[in-house]
């Protein structure tokens, strides 16, 4: 067995997927021996601790972001490592609302933002947003959760907005940080393993 064989076989039991699963991309790294195999277990694994969050949080995190980009090994698998980590089926439940309502506010607000139209900021939005007033995650946490996925959908206005609120909150810039560098290795890891 070649040493990359032997990373991704690693790698998917990592996640708990068969170790005879592949993907496209997954079989060209194997085959070119890339040493990025080890970089993406090594960068996966270190979705799972952090200084600054939970292991609860990081594994909500990651499962909102695997959520956010359809990924179902991926959210199969930190639904069951956040399940591991304490959350309950309400917080669970949480991540997947967030992902699902960040997608629409990311739309929505990058339009506005794209095209700096004053008429269209005094247009009501008309989305409803009740799962961030009273959240069962907690306010921080769930402006957290939504400053990453922002940050994955890639909408500016958002990321500020998300970002200012944590700061007002007494968030720390590191806490912060580390939040947004799991949902990118998460969404790192799911250009592989879909």
């Amino acid at each position: 067995m070649s040493e990359s064989t032997e990373i991704v076989q690693e790698l998917l039991q990592s996640v708990a997927v068969d170790k005879d699963y592949r993907t496209e991309s997954l079989t060209l790294l194997e085959a070119g021996e890339s040493r990025y195999l080890r970089d993406l277990k090594l960068n996966l694994t270190s979705t799972l601790t952090s200084e600054k969050l939970t292991t609860k949080e990081c594994a909500l995190i990651g499962l909102t972001t695997a959520i956010n980009n359809n990924n179902k090994p991926l959210t199969i698998y930190f639904t069951k490592y956040a399940e591991e980590q304490g959350a309950t089926p309400a917080e669970t439940a949480e991540a997947a609302g967030c992902a699902s309502l960040l997608a629409s506010n990311n739309i929505f607000y990058r339009f506005r933002h794209f095209t700096q139209k004053e008429k269209y900021t005094q247009i009501p939005a008309r989305i409803r947003m009740q799962l961030m007033m009273k959240p069962v995650t907690g306010k921080e946490f769930f402006e957290l959760m939504s400053l990453a996925i922002s940050a994955v959908n890639g909408c500016e206005m958002c990321v500020n907005a998300h970002e200012d609120s944590l700061m007002k909150l007494g968030t720390t810039e590191e806490r912060i940080f580390d939040a947004v560098r799991i949902a990118s290795l998460v969404t790192a890891t799911g250009k592989i393993i879909f």
